[in-house]
């Protein structure tokens, strides 16, 4: 593994992916192909507000218990590069992608009992409002009824996020 910045014949999207998330260690050559692909979803939800203008209001780490359910009932203590809350299943860690012109949100939650789940979340340009896209991948030993769980957990709290942006009350 390497890390990030620094790396010789860095590429383009090598040199973007640095600048989210600089501290990230990446998986380089060969040891890419030991690494099993993940079954994912992607869910979104339209909202009524310009992209650019909703991410300027969203994108920093304490609008995310606003609207994030799994975060809601902790405060996010910035700890250098990364922030600590309290979660429905004890302390995690979560390292957010820097402010960025492209609209991404990622995150990366660090629970403490496995591997870091890496969270893509978007904001894209849909018409003359905003789509945001948050992507769900299946982790190792995950099973169904729990993955069906997780979705519906991402789809309410995408949900709320639209409420909250259009400032309407969520609906159940």
């Amino acid at each position: 593994m390497s890390a990030g910045p620094g790396c010789s014949k860095t590429t383009k999207a090598q040199k973007s992916r640095d600048r989210l998330f600089p501290c990230a260690e990446r998986i380089t050559g060969s040891e890419m192909e030991l690494q099993a692909m993940l079954a994912a979803r992607t869910f979104s939800v339209s909202i009524a507000r310009e992209w650019r203008a909703l991410y300027e209001e969203i994108w920093r780490p304490q609008m995310f218990p606003k609207w994030a359910s799994g975060l809601s009932e902790s405060q996010l203590l910035p700890r250098g590069d990364y922030w600590l809350a309290e979660g429905p299943e004890g302390a995690v860690r979560i390292r957010f992608t820097d402010h960025n012109e492209y609209g991404v949100m990622d995150h990366i939650v660090d629970t403490g009992s496995g591997d870091p789940v890496h969270v893509p979340l978007r904001i894209v340009q849909n018409g003359d409002g905003a789509e945001v896209m948050l992507t769900l991948f299946r982790q190792p030993g995950m099973d169904d009824e729990r993955f069906s769980a997780d979705a519906r957990w991402v789809m309410r709290d995408l949900r709320a996020l639209k409420a909250m942006a259009e400032g309407k009350p969520q609906q159940g």
